[in-house]
């Protein structure tokens, strides 16, 4: 009887033990995308259900657009997501605040892609909003709270440090709003700044498929080499969960 109760009593444990931990919810375009694996990785060693809503060669308006429709997320997903992964990552200024609006219902809609500070800004403020008004929902969990859902959102650099622009203003924006940020550019083990020593090219190329783009008239790598079996992913998945270690609660 005593071995059948311990039985019994570590199979309860083991499958109590496999559930899923979070869920983390992202939006992004290419460098993202469940091709590409480090997002799913990543998931695996948090213990996170991964929501991935990034889609290739869409923009941060793109994201705007969809939660004005209420697609980038259900109402099941927002109540269950502990954080919020932003890569939208194209070389662009993210910070410049002469277009901001005080409120998210302010901005006009549909947005196109002339401003992604004005995208990420309405993103930004339109995810808080949505979290805090749950608190006046009776079928949620949050109903009748004194915050809401509380928020976590995460911001992005690119997966190296060749796009200047978006990494820098990236950074200024999470500053802003008290966001953590994967830093992919500082911790991904090579720099813009130091060709390899045997092709004398950029790093990045070793680790990116036959794309590349140029940028202030030097040949980089595009999109990172996909797939949970590569190194690239495997690295990225490493610095993303280290960043989500330290902000995922308890």
């Amino acid at each position: 009887m005593k071995k059948l109760f311990l039985f019994v009593f570590l199979f309860v444990f083991l499958c109590v033990s496999a559930q899923e931990k979070y869920n983390i919810l992202m939006t992004g375009a290419s460098f993202a995308s469940y091709e590409n694996g480090w997002f799913e990785l990543g998931c695996k060693e948090l213990n996170a259900t991964p929501l991935n809503k990034a889609v290739g060669a869409q923009a941060i308006a793109d994201a705007a657009n969809k939660m004005n429709e209420g697609t980038l997320y259900s109402k099941e997903e927002l109540e269950n997501a502990d954080a919020f992964v932003i890569m939208h990552v194209h070389n662009m200024d993210v910070f410049e605040n002469s277009a901001l609006k005080e409120n998210y219902t302010d901005y006009t809609v549909p947005f196109d892609r002339s401003n992604y500070a004005a995208a990420y800004d309405y993103v930004i403020k339109r995810y808080i909003s949505d979290c805090y008004n749950l608190k006046f929902d009776k079928e949620s969990k949050y109903y009748n709270t004194q915050s809401g859902k509380p928020v976590i959102i995460i911001l992005s650099t690119h997966w190296h440090d060749a796009r200047p622009i978006y990494n820098e203003s990236v950074r200024l924006l999470a500053q802003k709003w008290g966001f953590p940020v994967i830093e992919f550019d500082k911790y991904i083990g090579f720099s813009k700044n130091t060709p390899h020593p045997v092709t004398k090219l950029q790093m990045s190329r070793l680790y990116a498929d036959d794309n590349t783009e140029t940028i202030d008239g030097v040949v980089y790598g595009w999109h990172q080499l996909r797939g949970e079996d590569k190194f690239i992913q495997q690295h990225m998945a490493a610095i993303f969960v280290d960043t989500m270690k330290k902000v995922l609660p308890l």
